[in-house]
């Protein structure tokens, strides 16, 4: 099972407690303040924006700091000192990882970011080192348990909704598609009567690191500790590991 896959449905699993302790609002608020910022508090003219607009709604957060979060990062409530930075290093066994940080106060990131690597069998490396194993990518997973449709039908409905590839997993069908298609994608999916679960522009690894025993538990560790920062938006790897 790809890195990616696996971190994607342990995430999926601990949403509602995540939800919980406050966490998804403030990663979505973040990117909903970031998003105006740059392209301006209206949705329909910002994709950026809306989708991250619709992510909050899904996660149910009030229209209220929905609209709050716009405010803030189109300037009508103030500015928004938050800066982006991506970071880039090395878990256990070799493992790239790359890190997309939203932060007011880039040294302190740094420094607690650097930390974690290092507790976690692993280290912080330089901008550029493992960014050209990933590629941007919009994935749409559909849990199987949610959508009694025959596998084959499925994957000619995505085909045909403008997925460039169709995956089976366990417990649930992934459909990549061109980044700016996600969107689309989803809604036709969607149009069709199907559940979709999780919908994103990711980072896909181009190569994978099989780990084993202490190197995957380690890596297991790593990625945990680094969602749980207030900072970090998203977090990518290229390990395997199995079951």
């Amino acid at each position: 099972m790809s890195g990616h896959s696996k971190w994607a449905t342990i995430k999926r699993k601990k949403a509602k407690v995540d939800a919980q302790r406050g966490k998804v609002f403030t990663r979505l608020a973040r990117e909903i303040i970031v998003a105006a910022r740059q392209g301006g508090g209206d949705p329909d003219g910002n994709i950026r924006l809306k989708t991250a607009i619709q992510k909050a709604k899904e996660a149910n957060i009030p229209n209220d700091n929905i609209m709050r979060a716009i405010q803030r990062g189109s300037g009508e409530q103030g500015g928004s000192s938050l800066e982006e930075i991506i970071y880039e290093g090395y878990g256990p066994g070799g493992v790239a990882v790359m890190i997309e940080i939203m932060t007011d106060n880039r040294n302190r990131t740094a420094g607690e970011i650097r930390h974690i690597f290092t507790k976690n069998g692993g280290n912080l490396g330089e901008t550029g080192c493992v960014a050209w194993m990933f590629q941007e990518t919009g994935l749409i997973v559909i849990e199987k348990e949610d959508n009694p449709q025959d596998e084959d039908d499925l994957m000619l409905l995505a085909i045909e909704c403008g997925a460039d590839d169709f995956k089976v997993e366990e417990e649930s069908y992934e459909i990549v598609c061109k980044p700016g298609e996600t969107q689309r994608v989803k809604d036709s999916l969607e149009n069709e009567g199907i559940v979709v679960a999780l919908s994103e522009v990711t980072m896909i690894p181009q190569s994978t690191v099989n780990l084993e025993s202490k190197e995957a538990d380690q890596m297991l560790r790593l990625m945990d500790a680094l969602e749980e920062h207030d900072d970090v938006q998203n977090a990518y790897a290229n390990f395997e590991i199995e079951d």
